[in-house]
């Protein structure tokens, strides 16, 4: 799945915590196989809303949503925390 152009903002979080290199590597996955078993890819509750979430790593996610043009816009990256 082909995932759109990060924002600015968001291309500045990668890069105020050195997460670069994490980020090309899990999008170059992501865009093989979105099911990698690296990713952890899921589907967020409320499910109806229909947000997904994979892994950069242990500690970083990237939340996002499929387009009406089958496209991925990831619209935030962040802290995952677990319960």
């Amino acid at each position: 799945m082909n995932i759109r152009p990060l924002r600015q903002d968001l291309k500045d979080y990668l890069a105020n915590r050195g997460l670069e290199k994490k980020w090309q590597k899990a999008s170059r996955l992501f865009g093989k196989n979105t099911r990698h078993p690296s990713l952890h890819t899921e589907l967020l509750e409320p499910l109806w809303k229909g947000i997904y979430s994979f892994r950069l790593d242990k500690k970083y996610r990237a939340l996002y949503f499929i387009t009406r043009s089958r496209e991925v816009e990831v619209f935030q990256i962040t802290n995952h925390y677990k319960k």
